[in-house]
């Protein structure tokens, strides 16, 4: 049936493209269906020839599924977010990917004849996008807390609001991946950037309590905010707002500042025709009143089109016989064509704006991809990258420039110039060739430090010292040698600077796990460096935690050094505080000389969870007596959500600045309990274990219960069994994690420490343990092939399933394929669909940019399938790795709960809680793998939870 009245916003189907060309029935213009009218015979009364019945009929049968998929979009449940109809709905943007999640499910007959889906039929795949139960949605759909940002002198709380999921339709944008990076042409700036809706300010009062919220006001409803930062001296805010332009179809962005006292926000006066060019480095605070912009240069013009007509072939090559190897490619530039978008969206021209709207050009336009001023203003330092560019690495490998310029636009001097850096080994450890992590010195006015590897930049090559932290002037002379700060034989990681007469300076070294934190005096060259704490760095009980950090009046951070009574230098330093009987965060006092500790602060042992978040006390030469300390602290229980709080020294009283209320009430009286497990090998591993709101073990019986964990990795057994949680801690529900079916009448066993050990020259990769997202969909795909009689069905999240189409690594794993063949078969459930026997849900989104590609996903059902294994593929649209959109996200946890609901929980409730043994003798088809049960009771009650263990064995 078709009239007037049918519009383009119906659910109706063109079928203009099943017509062929050669026919006498071929249409000028699509020919629509109502829904109503969805039916072969129907259509059929439309044509009353017999000779076009004859011809359509079989065209028709053919596509009868596609008409009743599109006929189950219209009845399909809408979100509430929508408040229209599905029939009445807007049209979509049409796209060549899909509009709604492909679903593809397969159940074979064995499995179909003794499961609880077996009466279930399959008529939910392509009902689009599904809605969990209303129990479920009310907890995912509660609005985060807002974020904070503290002032540079501590005297002011900065609170941004959030909002909750952004709906699909912002991920169906047009975007452009370049380089590792995918961009909105339409704002130039990165995609998919998430926004905060509102400001408010706070005064931080003597006595620890907030003064009366100043609103940030002066624009208009329903902006976007980002880039939200505060100015040196802490009396202005600067932000970006972003505005939908639908009559252009594009984004206005602009360039905003706020008066921090009063609230009062305008825009700085650019003119019309400069648009900012947020791909990097948006913007810095030179000084108090000047910010240092990236615009887009003038005039740009329209993007470079696609020739119709290729220049010529793609040609990649390596006659050199240069050894590059690379995990990810997918997103690089790969043509001449992507390299001159690249060009044209990531090159910006900075600009000095005032905050009277003065505007200044200054230096060259570039792709600046890092602006960073100097602590006494009156330096730049600018790192740029630029050709040659590469179809295998990122931007971030590309040749890089580093230049010294003066706030007033002159030119100092090139600090470096970094060839390409396609060849850097894939093994921990490796880094680039030449100067690297050049910054300026916090604690000084224009003084620049580095480090250079003395190894090539290769982890396989030994070499003593294998990195060198150098120094300089900004205005070094010619021919001025750069001064060496300290030679490690680790490889560097950073620098705490505290004055010019101590900083602490850390290296590590990952294949052994070793650490290291010296102590130097920069400016003092008679003082040699000495070793302060040298650990483990998988030892979590010896870690003595990361020093206190203060703001400087020029906005740069520094150690806070305290103040006592006593002789010496003093540092504080917080930690987490792992012990066996749990995490106890602390606060130490520490003799920087004498390497002395005084713990004089820790969290509550018994009901709370305490944490020391920031340093509040301010001084201008970060000096902080310790009878003056103030600090911000965030406080939570099993029970109560978390809260922040200041205390004040001497006397330690706090005072509650937050009083946010329960996100999920309904699932308030949830029971926790951190419990302790041992392996048969003595490892001594933990879990958190959660029961529903009420559970009674004597009344409600065995529950279903689900397992989720991301194996983790260690280099030995006793770091392995080490306590790293609180069962103080709240907990926190997500959109991502399985304590959502708490309210669904689940017991959950969240994260269990499945660790995966590689003692001596051994690596952990040639051990599996279960998961649930990424490797640990990995792990869970191992579990169902090599031990199906443990497990009732499993949940793999964006999974990568064969090893061999990741050749050169995973994980901490640098083999490569071709060095560990058999290892990357064994560890691939891939090569092992045929072995698994029980349901397995698979989702991944669409857009996955990692290694984890979508393929590895359809390639899997494809051999599940292929296998007559009982399997189900979610394919995401404008999905990446981990899920985003409200849509994506309520649909995921409908999928999981269908699944546990016909696989674990109708199996689970009618089964009684007994006593067993699990054969554990190993077969060849668990040559890799050797698992075994483990029973837990917890709470006093008479819950036994089963999971896997895996034997430390060689491959």
């Amino acid at each position: 049936m078709h009239s007037k009245e049918t519009s383009r916003g119906e659910n109706c189907l063109d079928y203009r493209h099943l017509f062929r060309s050669n026919t006498a029935t071929t249409a000028t213009q699509p020919v629509r269906f109502s829904s109503a009218f969805i039916h072969t015979k129907n259509i059929l009364l439309l044509f009353p020839s017999p000779i076009h019945r004859q011809y359509m009929l079989p065209l028709l049968q053919r596509a009868d599924q596609r008409i009743r998929f599109t006929h189950a979009n219209s009845i399909a449940e809408p979100s509430p977010r929508r408040g229209t109809p599905s029939h009445r709905r807007p049209p979509r943007r049409r796209s060549s990917r899909h509009a709604n999640p492909i679903a593809l499910s397969t159940n074979s007959a064995a499995a179909s004849s003794s499961s609880p889906a077996a009466s279930v039929e399959e008529d939910d795949v392509g009902l689009g996008y599904r809605l969990p139960p209303k129990e479920i949605q009310e907890i995912v759909d509660v609005p985060p807390n807002p974020s904070y940002l503290i002032s540079p002198r501590r005297d002011r709380i900065m609170f941004l609001k959030r909002r909750a999921m952004p709906p699909l339709s912002e991920f169906a944008k047009p975007e452009k991946a370049l380089s590792g990076i995918r961009i909105d042409p339409g704002s130039n700036m990165r995609s998919r950037m998430s926004f905060y809706t509102g400001i408010t300010v706070h005064v931080l009062m003597d006595n620890g309590t907030l003064g009366p919220a100043k609103e940030v006001h002066g624009y208009a409803d329903g902006a976007k905010i980002n880039f939200v930062t505060w100015s040196p001296d802490g009396q202005h805010i600067a932000f970006t707002l972003r505005y939908e332009d639908k009559v252009e179809n594009s984004v206005n962005l602009s360039l905003w500042v706020a008066n921090a006292e009063s609230g009062e926000a305008w825009p700085l006066c650019i003119s019309e025709g400069i648009k900012l060019n947020a791909i990097f480095e948006l913007f810095v605070w030179v000084n108090n009143s000047t910010i240092l912009v990236c615009t887009v240069p003038l005039p740009r013009g329209n993007p470079p089109k696609k020739p119709l007509v290729p220049f010529g072939p793609r040609i990649r090559s390596n006659e050199h016989k240069n050894v590059v190897q690379m995990r990810a490619t997918k997103e690089m530039l790969k043509d001449l064509h992507e390299e001159e978008l690249f060009d044209y969206y990531a090159t910006s021209q900075l600009i000095l704006v005032s905050l009277d709207g003065t505007v200044k050009p200054i230096a060259p336009p570039a792709i600046y991809t890092a602006l960073d001023p100097s602590p006494d203003e009156k330096y730049l330092m600018l790192t740029s990258v630029h050709r040659p560019y590469s179809s295998t690495v990122s931007y971030k490998r590309f040749p890089k420039k580093v230049e010294l310029w003066t706030v007033n636009g002159t030119f100092i001097r090139e600090v470096c110039d970094l060839p390409l850096a396609e060849d850097i080994p894939i093994i921990s450890g490796s880094v680039r060739k030449g100067k690297r992590l050049i910054k300026w010195r916090p604690d000084m006015a224009s003084t620049l430090y580095w480090v250079e590897a003395q190894d090539g930049g290769d982890a396989n090559v030994e070499a003593s010292p294998r990195d060198i932290v150098y120094m300089e002037p900004a205005d070094a002379l010619n021919g001025e040698k750069p001064q060496v700060l300290l030679k490690l034989d680790l490889r560097y990681r950073r620098i705490a600077w505290c004055s010019g007469s101590h900083a602490l300076v850390y290296e590590h070294w990952y294949k052994t796990r070793r650490t290291r934190t010296w102590v130097i005096a920069p400016d003092c060259k008679d003082v040699s460096p000495r070793v302060l704490f040298e650990r483990s760095s998988e030892d979590a009980y010896s870690n003595p935690g990361s020093p206190m950090m203060c703001r400087t009046p020029a906005g740069t951070f520094v150690i806070a050094e305290i103040k006592t009574n006593n002789e010496g230098t003093y540092i504080l330093l917080k930690g987490k505080g792992a012990t066996p009987k749990g995490s106890i965060p602390f606060l130490d006092i520490l003799n920087i000389n004498t390497g002395v500790k005084e713990r004089i602060w820790e969290s509550n042992k018994e009901k709370y969870y305490e944490s020391v978040l920031a340093l509040m006390s301010y001084n201008p030469k970060c000096e902080i007596h310790l009878n003056h300390l103030k600090l911000l602290i965030s406080k939570e229980s099993r029970r109560e959500p978390t809260q922040y709080y200041i205390k004040v020294w001497p006397d330690k009283n706090q005072v509650q600045i937050t009083n946010y209320s329960h996100p999920y009430p309904q699932l308030a009286l949830l029971q926790k309990e951190v419990i302790r497990y041992q392996r048969e090998d003595g490892i001594k591993l933990t879990a958190t274990l959660y029961l529903p709101p009420g559970y009674n073990p004597s009344k409600d019986g065995a529950l279903p219960c689900l397992i989720w964990s991301y194996p983790g990795e260690f280099k030995s057994r006793e770091a392995a069994g080490q306590v790293r949680r609180s069962p103080n801690k709240f907990a926190r529900i997500s959109s991502n994690i399985p304590l959502l079916w708490l309210a669904r009448g689940f017991a959950i066993l969240a994260d269990p420490t499945i660790p995966i050990i590689g003692e001596g020259d051994q690596e952990a990769n040639d051990r599996i343990a279960v998961g649930g997202h990424s490797y640990g969909a990995f792990m869970t795909a191992n579990l169902l092939a090599h031990a199906p009689h443990l497990f009732c069905c499993g949940i793999a999240r964006s999974g990568a399933y064969n090893r061999t189409l990741t050749p050169f690594g995973f994980q901490k794993e640098v083999r490569t394929l071709w060095e560990a063949t058999d290892t990357y078969i064994k560890m691939s459930p891939f090569m092992s669909a045929n072995k698994i026997k029980k349901p397995i849900l698979l989702i991944h989104g669409e857009d996955d940019s990692k290694v984890t590609t979508a393929m590895q996903s359809c390639q899997f059902y494809d051999a599940l399938k292929g296998n007559g294994v009982p399997c189900r593929l979610v394919i995401l649209p404008f999905e990446r790795h981990h899920y985003a959109a409200r849509e994506s996200i309520m649909h995921v946890i409908w999928e999981t709960d269908r699944w546990l609901e016909m696989y674990c929980a109708s199996n689970s409730r009618n089964i009684q809680v007994t006593e067993s043994t699990v054969d554990t003798t190993r077969s060849p088809a668990c040559e890799a793998l050797a698992l075994y049960f483990t029973k837990i009771y917890s709470l006093g009650k008479l819950v036994r939870l089963a999971f896997a263990q895996i034997f430390h064995q060689e491959v």
